[in-house]
């Protein structure tokens, strides 16, 4: 693959990757789980995790994406056939794709409802409507949402027409305007009576809380997701990584502002519940009915409503972006000739949004949860298992320690992956599978 392209620097890479990791796992759903899974307790098990899949299981998916200058499917069919075993690698890879693409479908329909809400922030309509009706109403009005849908996709697929290069200008603008915007907010909101208990619960630790099982397996659940190590997104923006790069380094990097980003949600988020007397624990509702609800209240509160809805479709379509290349680059490769796969995964999408919209509460939760309990899972351990268990030992070390002499990473960084990392996924995957749990 002489002709690909590459990210013009490192700083375009991470913005990049950054910008495929954050999303509603960051704005609402890490701040949902912290919020009720007791807070610092939660936030310490969860900073941990990050630090190993960081370490091990991102930079193996930069790693082999750079390696085979391709993405999903021709990553899978590379690792496998070094055992001879192509004809496997041609199938399980389909899996993990499936996983991306399957996630986008939903996925798309929550980055509508916030560009919808950022539209009725703007003309003034959210702020001076009983938000949970208005909420409610996205069912009860399906075509409603379907025109900010469209616009959703179209910019998905425009963006990624020049392929990497889109994807790093676009997100050289949208990842520090997120930055800025939660920022903004969190000073507004730390100025808010009652905001400080919301601090302690954050940032005040609660040893005894670390004693429960279920804070570790919903911590180790945010982190893999949070940092979309699911054996496919990330491999694709490793293969415009050029040569010489530290792949760990680049790593470690996309987890400190990937965590960064949960915490400056956080920091909006749980001090204004806490000031309101809300539900912390409400899950989706935090983005589309409490804080909404709370923005009414305060001074000034229709302008940082457009702040909150502007950053968070700006993290929405960064993601989009990944979710998108990853299968339009899997197309390419398994049908060259399908020139216009940009555009077919766009319609496909698109299509797919509509019957969710015209089904709202019948179709996206349960299809949410498949993905989340099923197929997300089994394909990031998938990928666990393919590079630590299948992938030559020697070959991907070699490609790690491709980083103009920044460090060697010897054999126990590939034991970290192999021994802990890849059990922690089989456990992860165990749980979701057998408990039924969506993480």
């Amino acid at each position: 693959m002489e002709d690909k392209k590459y990210f013009s620097s490192r700083w375009g890479f991470i913005l990049a990757t950054v910008g495929s990791a954050v999303g509603m796992a960051n704005v609402w759903g890490f701040p949902y789980r912290m919020g009720s899974m007791g807070g610092s307790a939660f936030l310490i098990a969860y900073l941990i995790f990050v630090v190993l899949f960081g370490i091990v299981g991102l930079s193996a998916e930069y790693a082999i994406g750079r390696r085979t200058r391709t993405g999903t499917l021709g990553s899978y069919e590379y690792a496998w056939n070094k055992r001879g075993l192509k004809k496997v690698g041609r199938v399980v890879g389909w899996i993990p794709l499936a996983g991306s693409f399957c996630i986008a479908l939903g996925y798309s329909v929550v980055v509508a409802y916030c560009l919808k809400a950022l539209v009725q922030t703007l003309t003034g309509t959210l702020m001076t409507v009983n938000t949970q009706t208005w909420f409610a109403s996205f069912s009860e009005v399906p075509y409603s949402v379907m025109p900010y849908h469209l616009i959703i996709i179209l910019l998905v697929v425009i963006s990624l027409r020049v392929g990497p290069e889109g994807i790093e200008k676009s997100n050289k603008i949208l990842m520090p305007l997120f930055f800025i915007l939660f920022c903004i907010l969190a000073i507004r909101v730390f100025f808010l009576d009652g905001s400080f208990e919301g601090y302690e619960f954050m940032f005040r630790p609660e040893w005894n809380d670390l004693k429960n099982p279920k804070v570790w397996v919903f911590a180790m659940g945010q982190a893999f997701f949070s940092l979309s190590v699911t054996g496919s997104g990330m491999i694709v923006y490793g293969a415009y990584l050029p040569k010489g790069e530290d792949v760990v380094k680049s790593s470690i990097t996309t987890g400190i502002f990937d965590t960064l980003a949960a915490i400056v949600s956080s920091l909006v988020i749980i001090p204004a519940c806490f000031a309101y007397s809300v539900d912390v624990g409400s899950g989706p509702g935090l983005l589309f009915v409490t804080l909404p609800e709370i923005l009414q209240d305060i001074f000034m509160g229709r302008v940082f409503a457009i702040f909150l809805f502007t950053a968070v479709v700006f993290a929405g379509i960064s993601s989009l972006q990944n979710m998108f290349e990853v299968v339009i680059e899997s197309l390419l490769h398994r049908f060259p000739k399908a020139k216009r796969s940009n555009l077919l995964v766009g319609i496909v999408v698109l299509l797919f949004g509509i019957s969710v919209n015209m089904e709202a509460i019948n179709i996206w939760g349960p299809w949410m949860d498949l993905i989340s309990i099923y197929i997300i899972p089994i394909g990031a351990l998938i990928g666990a298992i393919t590079w630590f268990y299948v992938l030559p030992k020697d070959e991907l070390l070699d490609e790690i320690n491709d980083n103009n002499g920044e460090k060697k990473y010897t054999s126990t960084w590939h034991n970290v992956g192999k021994y802990l990392y890849v059990p922690l996924a089989a456990i992860l995957c165990f749980i979701a599978i057998f408990k039924g749990i969506s993480f």
